[in-house]
């Protein structure tokens, strides 16, 4: 490559995938400096904390199915190093401390096989360091143990030589591209290189870092080019580039840091990128090698939000070419592999760009392991990249029996997730292990956060698969209200309320706040006085207990009840026109926990009925008409988190510390009717049912301490969540308001400045997300209000009230519309008449169940907009025959020449400037220098104007110099150019008639539109050859007439 020529990679950039294409929940070990992750087109394999055990999940999985993590139990020992073959999709080799290597066939769709693996190699009577595939040859295995290299033959089970034992431990095994040459590097700082076939001495050595940190090999190129990444004698990290015919000194290097940690490259030959990532860190560095130069240049730094545990490079035939990427790595995390694509920015992503990927050598190995060693050295045949052309991988290796799957059974790993479990387990890939089947939690269930970040190829899906489904909610806009409808100058509020309460609470009328004051204190505010608060105390609720939780009774719109943590829970009326004075009697009082109470909530059909939760670890159900427990509920081990009634009223779902999700039905048993796994982490969680009541949707942290939401089936909760979906690390629980008329969900923290929206389907992938609700400050709180006080008119679908220090400011979620003059009934169905009960208390407990009835929200004097008749669709082409009659190029030529010459005149007529005497041609050029001749298509009226102009200003010039040449003044004023402008057109020096012809005719035929040439430019060859003509024509008479013209 020139060094003056420009990088198509120069503006690659790393593109960390979303949190929802990361695969999660692991249990990553990664001892040494070795990648410890490995890819290839179809599995993912990794290293865990378990001794002897690698875990592997698929690169792709059907959309809507979460890919299982499962375990290979292959050694007795710590995994040391592993590698995929390049051509077979199911080979994988391990290496270990046992001195042991093991070659493994993984298969697909949960099949198990035999207690041992298929094939063991050795021992190696020393520790397996490294285990690398040959590029061309099928079943050629490369290991590395102690001081001894060794080439086997996997189907023969057999040694093919044994490389001259290095004077210290082998640290990286690499082949070349072509498969001719072997380069090692071990502790004592040298490279060797080896022909394996030849001989087992090495042909080459070289000092290469004098450092004592690992050295990594990788070679670039056919032509015998490697990178070699270790440190210097100062301990500083380095790259150094060699040619492996020259190894006296490196071609070129560059030095990085002086950091302790091991570096892992990752190499492309094809587009020359090399990834570097240190062991421990938090960043990548992406280099662009150009041996021709030599040079390496730096692409790209990319930042990670977690410490590298390992690295992979996917194979060039998993990318996706239409998206421009070039590159992409698997980074190793503790509890993560994180996709991190590179891509180069391309105005069309919709096409494939041959430059950015070139062929790439397939998976059809060029021979096999004995052809190899007896000098075959047939290459891999190149494949294209292009979609339309790509191969696909379907080759099976004879090194190991390809079992019938059909033959085999299922893995009884997904058994216990019930029958929805057993279904998928037909399309989820699994591993075969040694003694065990293989475990994966909770497996079976479909996943969101396993939908997205690995496709190899979306150009060979449908449209639908690579967006995905949409939401008719996701350009929902959240608008703050006009400051008028604000209520301002708040003082004292309570920023200490436990978690599990909302902060405040509000119906229709009114809003609840807790105060920070002593006797835990509630303010009372009405929505219909907005505006500033005096400065004077208000009248408040004096409960006489810290508050930990409050709500409104829903058909008593008067009634507060609040939780206090002295057990007990007290219910307050409030007057119709407001909180007039100090409250200090409740007018009940239940009591019965023993302890706090964390949450209370109110029957959503039921008039009096409350639950409530307490740290005695019980729900309790009250009549507060009465003021006696009906009903209690037991089984809890931990903190309750929260608890909800469902749409029917019949069941009571809790989430609590104990990582369980229960649901109970309080008129049956105190027991919970079933219970199934929630969220892991300890800080908090939210339930809610969703989709009619036939799903349970949880707020709450996993093990990383990030905020999640996970779906769950009502009625099997034991199978774990349908879906996950990972949003952000914060410390606050995530607060759901569900609108059961629209299916969309709100969810916001206490001390958040965003409101997460999204749309909860009961089919994959679940959660369709909306756009976001954005505050420029925190808020404290965040309730959502009854449908009712939605404006229609504005297509408003929710209404909220937004806490901040020191006001409250209503907050309006809006869906954009063209047709707002017409009712959107499909936004806005019948909703429940929920401000009226079902049914009383008593029936309730006796077991009967009623429903609320609806009402539409339509107002008297709007259309619906499915009655309004639709448009008959406009044309958007024009009509036939203004193709037929359409002129041709010529014609436009001709009528462009006329319209030019009408609208100078008719040559004939005589002029009224033919009296005057004008300037002679040097003068005259020199006026018309400033004229600016447009383009052949402009000959209107503009152009007119701008010639009588310079007429005028011709007269002018005549009567003010009195000089003689009309016949020159009139024959450029005809053609509109002067003589020696064109003379320059056509390129002439004399009025030759013949090298005006000659020069006319080559310069309008070059300058012909059907050959790419400008109309523009051949209108002024055409004018210069008639100023010429015209010049020819009177020049004799002008030779006549010049003895007799007076002198000056």
């Amino acid at each position: 490559m020139s060094r003056f020529r420009v990088s198509k990679f120069r503006h690659a950039e790393a593109k960390v995938a979303r949190k929802e294409a990361w695969i999660g929940d692991l249990q990553s070990s990664c001892p040494s400096g070795k990648p410890h992750i490995k890819a290839n087109t179809r599995w993912i394999a990794f290293s865990t904390d378990l001794a002897g055990v690698l875990g592997a999940v698929p690169l792709e999985s059907p959309k809507g199915i979460k890919r299982v993590i499962s375990h290979l139990h292959c050694h007795s020992d710590v995994v040391t190093d592993f590698d995929f073959s390049p051509f077979d999709q199911q080979l994988l080799a391990t290496g270990s401390a046992d001195e042991v290597v093991k070659v493994w066939r993984l298969l697909e769709s949960g099949q198990d096989l035999s207690s041992s693996p298929h094939v063991t190699l050795g021992p190696e009577g020393s520790r397996v360091e490294v285990l690398l595939f040959h590029p061309t040859a099928d079943g050629v295995l490369a290991s590395a143990a102690g001081k001894a290299v060794k080439i086997w033959d996997v189907e023969q089970q057999q040694i093919l030589t044994e490389l001259e034992p290095h004077l210290n431990w082998v640290q990286s095994l690499a082949w070349k591209p072509d498969g001719s040459l072997l380069a090692t590097s071990c502790r004592d700082k040298r490279l060797h290189i080896f022909d394996p076939r030849a001989k087992s001495v090495a042909c080459q050595t070289a000092l290469a870092h004098n450092g004592g940190r690992e050295a990594r090999l990788l070679w670039v190129n056919a032509e015998g080019c490697f990178l070699s990444v270790g440190s210097n004698q100062v301990m500083e990290r380095e790259v150094c580039l060699w040619d492996s015919r020259r190894l006296s000194s490196s071609l070129t290097s560059v030095t990085l840091d002086a950091s302790p940690r091991p570096l892992i490259p990752l190499f492309d030959p094809s587009t020359g990128l090399l990834v570097l990532a240190g062991k421990g860190e938090k960043g990548l560095l992406c280099y662009e090698v150009q041996p021709a130069q030599p040079a390496m240049a730096e692409v790209h730094r990319c930042f990670l939000e977690t410490r590298t545990q390992g690295v992979a490079q996917l194979p060039r035939l998993a990318l996706d070419v239409t998206a421009c990427e070039v590159m992409k790595v698997l980074q190793l995390s503790d509890s993560a592999v994180v996709p991190i694509s590179y891509l180069v920015p391309r105005k069309s992503t919709h096409e494939f760009h041959k430059d950015l990927f070139p062929d790439c050598p397939g998976n059809i190995p060029a021979a096999s392991a004995q052809a190899w060693w007896a000098g075959d050295n047939t290459q891999v045949e190149m494949v294209s990249l292009d979609p339309a052309y790509r191969p696909s991988p379907g080759f099976l290796s004879a090194c190991l029996p390809h079992l019938d799957q059909d033959s085999q059974h299922p893995l009884s790993a997904h058994v216990e997730a019930g029958d929805q479990a057993k279904d998928l387990d037909n399309s989820v890939g699994s591993l075969s292990s040694p003694g065990s089947s293989l475990a994966s939690p909770s497996s079976a269930a479909p996943s969101l956060s396993a939908t997205s970040g690995f496709s190899s190829s979306p150009s060979q899906r449908s449209l639908q698969n690579i967006l995905g489904p949409s939401s008719a909610f996701r350009h929902i806009e959240g608008t703050v209200l006009p400051r008028s409808t604000h209520i301002t100058n708040l003082r004292g509020l309570s920023l200490t309320t436990p978690g599990e309460c909302d902060g405040f609470c509000a119906n229709r009328h009114r809003i609840a706040i807790p105060l920070l004051a002593a006797g835990g204190q509630v303010a009372i505010l009405e929505l219909s006085q907005p505006g500033r608060l005096p400065d004077t105390p208000m009248p408040t609720i004096q409960n006489g207990a810290p508050i930990s939780d409050l709500c409104w009774d829903p058909f008593d719109e008067q009634r507060l009840a609040i939780a206090g943590e002295d057990t007990k829970i007290r219910l307050w009326r409030v007057e119709p026109t407001g909180l007039q004075k100090q409250l200090l009697e409740p007018e009940v009082v239940l009591r019965g926990h023993t302890e706090k109470i964390y949450s209370i909530k109110f029957h959503p059909l039921a008039a009096d009925i409350l639950a409530s939760s307490s740290y005695d670890k019980s729900v309790r159900i009250w009549d507060v008409r009465t003021g006696r427990q009906e009903l209690g509920l037991h089984g809890h081990t931990d903190q309750i988190f929260s608890l909800a009634w469902s749409p029917d009223g019949c069941c009571l779902a809790t989430v609590s510390k104990d990582g369980k999700v229960r649901v109970y039905e309080p008129r049956q048993a105190g027991q919970p009717l079933q219970d199934g796994p929630g969220p892991k982490g300890g800080r908090g969680a939210r339930v809610t049912w969703v989709c009619g009541g036939k799903y349970l949707l949880v707020s709450g942290f996993d093990s990383r301490s990030e905020r999640q939401l996970s779906l769950h089936q009502a009625e099997a909760l034991a199978a774990g969540p349908l879906a996950t979906l990972g949003l952000d690390v914060s410390p606050s629980t995530l607060i759901p308001f569900y609108d059961v008329d629209t299916s969309v969900a709100f969810f916001t923290g206490k001390g958040d400045t965003r409101v997460f929206v999204y749309e909860v389907v009961p089919e994959a992938p679940f959660f369709l997300e909306c756009n976001s609700f954005l505050s420029c400050d925190p808020h404290k709180g965040f309730h959502f209000l009854a449908k009712t006080a939605c404006d229609v008119r504005e297509v408003e679908i929710a209404r909220a009230l937004r806490l901040r220090q020191t006001s409250i400011e209503p907050v309006a979620f809006r869906v954009p519309r063209v047709k707002k003059e017409f009712f959107q009934d499909d936004l806005f169905p019948a909703t429940q008449v929920w401000w009226e009960p079902a049914l009383p208390a008593t029936a309730w407990l006796k077991g009967a169940n009623k429903q609320h009835q609806t009402i539409s929200l339509q107002p008297q004097d709007m259309t619906p907009v499915s009655q309004v008749p639709k448009e008959a669709p406009s044309r958007k082409y024009l009509p036939s025959s203004t193709y037929l009659n359409e002129k041709s190029d010529e014609q436009k030529k001709e009528e462009l020449l006329s319209a030019m010459v009408a609208k100078l005149g008719n040559r004939d007529d005589p002029l009224p400037q033919d009296s005057l005497e004008g300037v002679d041609e040097e003068e005259w050029a020199k006026y018309l220098a400033q004229i600016v001749l447009v383009g052949v298509q402009v000959v209107g009226r503009a152009f007119a104007r701008a010639l009588r102009q310079e007429f005028a200003a011709s007269q002018a010039a005549a009567e003010t110099r009195g000089r003689a040449g009309a016949q020159s003044w009139a024959a450029s004023s005809l053609s509109g150019i002067s003589l020696q402008e064109a003379q320059q057109i056509l390129n002439v020096s004399t009025l030759s008639p013949e090298e005006i012809q000659k020069n006319y005719e080559h310069l309008f035929k070059v300058n012909d539109k059907s050959v790419g040439g400008s109309f523009y430019l051949q209108s002024k060859v055409v004018r210069a050859k008639e100023r010429l003509d015209e010049e020819l024509r009177i020049q004799p008479q002008r030779e006549q007439d010049s003895p007799h013209k007076p002198g000056t």
